[in-house]
């Protein structure tokens, strides 16, 4: 027999949007904090809120989009997704002042969010199902790959060019969007009419899975530290003078998810959550205290990797966790549960961040942050571990 193909135009075709949105985000996620103090007179708070509104913006497109995508229809969501991401994008030259930027980085992460919803529907549905998992896993990279790549991006075109330039940039990526996804052919679903009826009915059953909200509080809580750095690391590198090394962090970062993520995931089936998520949550802690303390390029490399294994590892697992806490036709509602929940975290924490940051100072709020994501540790512990340890689960995940 042929074995089934993953690696179809199709599949590349909406590998390569889902990897250019993402581009575009971390792009601009990276720098954003930097042009709302220094051209809008933001406060750091201000410019945390700049930062995370995007998510904010993001979560809410999951919520109503992931209920609504096969309503609209795959493709037709895809386009809608596009279209508001690259009407925020041209209202980034209008943005002359704080509120107003506030309203495009909302609007930007609402595209963002219908964009993506899209782009993981429609690969769901071209990947052979006897190969879904390992499709999954190959299209996931895309992203991790734009969270390598954007943050450098960004970094090095804002040392570069003017924010104008790079917007125009992330226009042309946009378009290329667009392009590509009128070459794709999108399968539909075939509804019927008893289904229809039941993903209409307004519940809060259809937009959360309950059994996966321990877990998604936890990734909230590690969220929250990790929005520390997304939201303030160019600004703490271009303090402690180490620019040039920062804008090779995410990198290292992504390079560190990457090689690890296949051994994690082979761990995790054998030996149970616990024994991939406790070191998680001790590696993230140890790269955090790292960071706090860098001053030389090595240093702040080495946190990145530490970073990286210890919070790509936890998203993984906190999935796996997720779904095997929740009935097998809700497992896409329990992803869904728990990436949101944790965006929550990500995006509103640069506001709450950036509060502390004149108190603390970068250095005392990264050491800061990586004692609570020891805290997050004893709360996994409570309100998952436990319960894992005494029911033995050993849990196969695809991440």
């Amino acid at each position: 027999m042929t074995k089934a193909r993953i690696w179809t135009k199709d599949f590349l075709l909406n590998a390569l949007v889902n990897f250019l949105v993402y581009l575009v985000y971390f792009l601009l996620m990276i720098i954003i904090a930097g042009y709302a103090v220094d051209n809008l007179q933001a406060s750091l708070s201000e410019a945390g809120l700049a930062v995370g509104l995007f998510i904010v913006g993001a979560l809410f497109a999951r919520f109503f989009g992931g209920k609504s995508v096969e309503l609209v229809g795959r493709q037709k969501m895809l386009y809608i997704g596009l279209t508001v991401y690259l009407i925020a994008t041209l209202l980034y030259f209008q943005s002359t002042n704080l509120h107003f930027l506030f309203v495009v980085r909302f609007l930007h992460g609402l595209g963002f969010g219908l964009a993506t919803v899209a782009t993981g529907t429609i690969v769901a549905n071209i990947i052979p199902g006897a190969r879904r998992g390992e499709g999954i896993s190959y299209y996931a990279m895309s992203s991790t790959l734009a969270s390598a790549f954007g943050p450098f991006l960004g970094i090095y075109l804002n040392q570069q060019v003017s924010f104008n330039a790079i917007l125009g940039i992330c226009i042309l990526l946009v378009v290329i969007c667009y392009i590509a996804a009128f070459l794709l052919k999108v399968p539909e679903a075939a509804l019927t009419a008893a289904q229809l009826e039941d993903m209409k009915r307004f519940t809060l059953s259809n937009f959360i899975e309950f059994k996966a909200l321990p877990i998604s509080a936890i990734g909230a809580i590690l969220g929250l530290c990790y929005s520390g750095i997304v939201g303030f690391i160019a600004s703490y590198t271009r303090e402690i003078n180490l620019i040039e090394a920062g804008s090779f962090f995410f990198i290292v970062y992504s390079a560190a998810i990457l090689i690890s993520r296949p051994l994690t995931g082979r761990w995790f089936d054998l030996k149970g959550e616990g024994f991939v998520l406790y070191p998680s949550f001790v590696l993230f802690a140890i790269g955090l205290a790292i960071l706090s303390l860098a001053r030389q390029d090595f240093i702040l490399l080495l946190s990145g990797m530490f970073i990286g294994l210890g919070f790509g590892t936890f998203l993984s697992s906190g999935q796996a966790v997720a779904i095997k806490s929740s009935p097998d036709h809700r497992m896409g509602l329990a992803t869904s549960t728990f990436f949101a929940i944790t965006d929550i975290g990500v995006g509103l924490g640069p506001f709450f961040l950036g509060l502390l940051v004149p108190f603390f100072g970068f250095r005392g709020l990264y050491m800061s942050m990586a004692g609570v994501a020891l805290l997050a540790m004893g709360l996994y512990y409570l309100l998952c571990g436990k319960k894992a340890q005494s029911e033995k689960r050993f849990i196969s995940c695809s991440p």
